[in-house]
């Protein structure tokens, strides 16, 4: 009896746990639909098996001859992947592709198939590493393929990873569909909201990818990401200079970038459409400016008896001028915080928050015309292909008949 009792308690409470597991898996985020991640239309495309030695030794031999490989043979090799050793031979092979001659004609469905093949055979690294060296390996993704990247990592919880495909998509100046924008804001700002400890360069890094993604959404979370991203750059702007800010980054050089996030409190105290600005975002910004006021006023104080030096440059010259109008960009922060609060325009939500709702109500809409331009997308790589693939069937025969000219110029001989 005391047994059959044991083994209730332990059956009621094995159950229990499951149903708590189940919730937790339950709970786990996805954020792409079933839909927009089902395969079933990339896989069945015409199959073209190939023997991965044959033509792992194919290219060899033709790099050894300092011949070009064709694009048909590094796409052939990576869509038979079937393992992960067999990603790290295809990454050696892309990156040869990358610095042989006909490194531009690396086709965007072999791109995206690499990106498949290393999910589906649990390389993410590889992914990750080749997107984030796309001079060396020449990994250039359209957005659809970049979103299957990243909703990999986001559903991982990995924003560390998540967000290092966001900044690739900022670089590559890719924000053009609405889920690549949503999803990089999701990540953006979840990973703002762990509050981690940031150097000047992620900073900047972070700074530019709200501002360019947030030039796209004409809504609360885009202008409050404007602001954001603004201030971060307008702190490296005065802590490094403007060169700092522009180089190798998709931004204009033109100084002021503390001067362009209070333009965009300025047109939220305008605007008539319900926009408002995030406190957080409001915040950040007053903190950056009060902060840079502070340090400049003492760093004018101990500065003065260096005032014979007489070359610096023009940089130079601009990052002055713009730390010398602080107390002008404070006096004019405050008046604007006044009237933004005046007309009710301070948004006490969480940016994080507000995101996670703009996401969760926009991204099944946005889904539907993406998954029907990635199927006509499809359609065109195919049709691409076989154009190749005859083109190669040419060529063979081709030099099948010079081949059989010459053996038979030499038999009269």
């Amino acid at each position: 009896l005391v047994l059959s009792k044991m083994a209730a308690s332990m059956l009621r409470r094995s159950a229990l746990l499951a149903r708590a597991a189940s919730g937790l898996a339950a709970t786990k985020r996805c954020l792409l639909s079933a839909a927009y991640l089902d395969s079933q239309k990339w896989d069945q495309r015409k199959k073209d098996p190939q023997n991965l030695a044959e033509l792992a030794a194919l290219m060899d031999m033709t790099y050894e001859k300092k011949l070009p490989v064709s694009s048909l043979t590094i796409a052939r090799f990576i869509d038979n992947i079937s393992s992960r050793e067999e990603v790290e031979q295809a990454e050696y092979y892309i990156y040869k592709f990358r610095h042989s001659p006909n490194c531009w004609y690396l086709r965007d469905w072999t791109i995206h198939s690499w990106i498949r093949q290393c999910l589906k055979f649990d390389a993410r690294d590889k992914a990750l590493h080749t997107v984030k060296n796309q001079v060396q390996y020449g990994i250039f993704p359209d957005n659809f393929t970049f979103n299957l990247l990243m909703d990999t990592y986001i559903k991982e919880d990995n924003l560390t990873n998540a967000l290092a495909v966001v900044i690739e998509v900022m670089l590559q100046e890719a924000f053009d569909e609405q889920c690549t924008q949503l999803l990089s804001l999701y990540v953006l700002l979840k990973y703002l909201h762990s509050k981690p400890e940031l150097k000047l360069e992620d900073e900047r890094n972070l700074g530019a990818a709200l501002l360019l993604v947030g030039l796209k959404q004409n809504n609360t979370v885009g202008f409050s990401s404007q602001l954001l991203g603004l201030a971060l750059l307008g702190k490296v702007e005065l802590a490094k200079g403007i060169r700092a800010v522009y180089t190798k980054m998709p931004l204009i050089w033109i100084p002021g970038y503390l001067s362009r996030a209070l333009n965009v409190m300025e047109n939220t105290v305008e605007a008539t459409n319900g926009k408002k600005l995030c406190k957080e975002a409001v915040d950040a910004m007053a903190t950056i400016l009060e902060t840079a006021a502070s340090e400049t006023s003492e760093s004018m104080v101990t500065d003065e008896s260096q005032e014979t030096k007489q070359d610096a440059a023009f940089d130079d010259n601009d990052d002055d001028n713009e730390k010398s109008k602080l107390a002008d960009y404070l006096n004019k922060f405050k008046k604007l915080y006044a009237e933004l609060e005046s007309f009710g325009k301070i948004e006490a939500e969480s940016l994080f928050t507000l995101t996670d709702k703009l996401v969760q109500e926009n991204l099944p809409s946005s889904e539907a015309g993406e998954i029907l331009n990635y199927e006509k997308r499809l359609e065109k790589w195919e049709e691409e292909r076989a154009v190749l693939i005859q083109r190669e069937k040419e060529l063979r025969e081709k030099a099948r008949q010079e081949r059989e000219a010459r053996q038979a110029a030499k038999a009269t001989i």
